[in-house]
């Protein structure tokens, strides 16, 4: 109960996990009576989680639940930095060593925020997600052992006591700002409208808008091994979009310069590979859409 007002006084919605597990006690839709709050329809954990400080000292006085928080309705995005599942591969990275290497090559030192300890070694940063913005959950989109819980997510919060151990906040910290440069990794990038079947003068600006921003996203999540090939596929792909003159050339370099180096590569090789990247495409692309 102490737990679950705690999270409450930081502004976040919670709701009841069975004793001593990570799996909420609410009721299933299967197994869904009807009645009560889902008088009108089953209502999730998402939609009961609460932060009246009433309703949990009366759920939390029927048994000692550990505390889950609705990341989504909280408006959180925690980021999960796992430990290696297998305890014999002691040279494999942990989510931390990844994701603090990640930030290293974007620039930044790694955020000062509100964060747990969990069970199993392991730890969530806790960020505010910005508003207008309705990120959900990933599953090492970042990297390897680093995964993401927002709408439609939820994380054990600190105080909550597991088989394996007590989840834990070593310091008092807010929840900062979620980072503008991880927010373009996490965030989707939007559907490409159709293009009319009419158009001769180019595609919409939407759709070069969309086919940058997926680009730019594909060579900033770029594995090891991958990141010049993924940079020069980009630079070929938005070269067309610079030959017929719907994307300014200075705006792609620019995007896929930032983001080659976000993905480890260096300020040289960025500039090697788009300069001849971009030069190829822009030359076999001259014959605009819609010519006969």
């Amino acid at each position: 109960m102490h737990a679950a007002l705690d999270a409450v006084v930081h502004g976040w919605y919670v709701f009841p996990l069975r004793p001593g597990t990570k799996r909420p006690a609410l009721h299933g839709e299967s197994a869904c009576p009807g009645t009560g709050p889902c008088a009108d329809g089953h209502r999730k954990w998402e939609d009961r989680a609460t932060n009246d400080p009433d309703r949990i000292r009366a759920a939390w006085s029927h048994a000692p639940y550990n505390v889950g928080i609705a990341t989504g309705t909280s408006r959180l995005v925690v980021v999960d930095l796992d430990v290696p599942k297998d305890k014999g591969s002691s040279d494999a990275p942990c989510g931390a060593t990844t994701f603090a290497a990640l930030c290293e090559r974007a620039g930044h030192a790694v955020p000062d925020t509100y964060r747990t300890r969990t069970a199993s070694g392991g730890e969530h940063l806790y960020f505010t997600a910005p508003h207008g913005i309705r990120l959900g959950n990933t599953a090492g989109t970042i990297a390897p052992l680093v995964d993401t819980r927002a709408w439609g997510g939820y994380v054990v919060a600190a105080g909550s006591i597991t088989p394996t151990g007590r989840y834990e906040a070593p310091y008092h910290r807010l929840a900062a700002p979620l980072p503008s440069w991880l927010q373009t990794i996490l965030q989707p990038a939007p559907k490409a409208s159709e293009v009319p079947s009419g158009a001769v003068a180019g595609q919409s600006r939407r759709y070069t808008d969309v086919a940058l921003a997926n680009e730019t996203r594909n060579v900033a999540t770029a594995q090891h091994g991958a990141r010049e090939a993924t940079l020069l596929r980009a630079a070929r792909a938005l070269g067309r979009f610079v030959a017929w003159g719907d994307l300014p050339r200075h705006v792609v370099e620019q995007a896929l310069q930032e983001a080659g180096e976000a993905a480890g590569l260096s300020a040289s090789e960025c500039r090697s590979t788009l300069r001849s990247a971009l030069n190829w495409s822009i030359a076999h692309n001259q014959v605009k859409r819609g010519a006969a």
